[in-house]
């Protein structure tokens, strides 16, 4: 089960509605009856930062390539 967000535009209001993953797609109405849309949830963005990334080391090494340069996979294998 996963907890859905809805908006109601004739009745403006915000709900949430629990179901199955499966049933994502199917109509969803309001209390009153009318039909809901669904939206999209602002959980990520909760907090006081202004970026999903602030306060993560995002120092990622000197490299590149898949394996952030540090020669820990074979992707390099071969290649000298």
């Amino acid at each position: 089960m996963a907890i859905y967000e809805y908006f109601c535009p004739t009745c403006r209001e915000k709900f949430e509605e629990r179901k199955p993953m499966s049933q994502v797609s199917t109509a969803t109405v309001c209390k009153a009856g009318h039909k809901a849309e669904r939206t999209i949830s602002m959980f990520a963005t909760a907090g006081g930062s202004s970026s999903a990334f602030d306060g993560l080391d995002m120092d990622m090494g000197g490299g590149g390539g898949c394996c952030g340069g540090g020669g820990g996979c074979a992707c390099s294998a071969g290649m000298n």
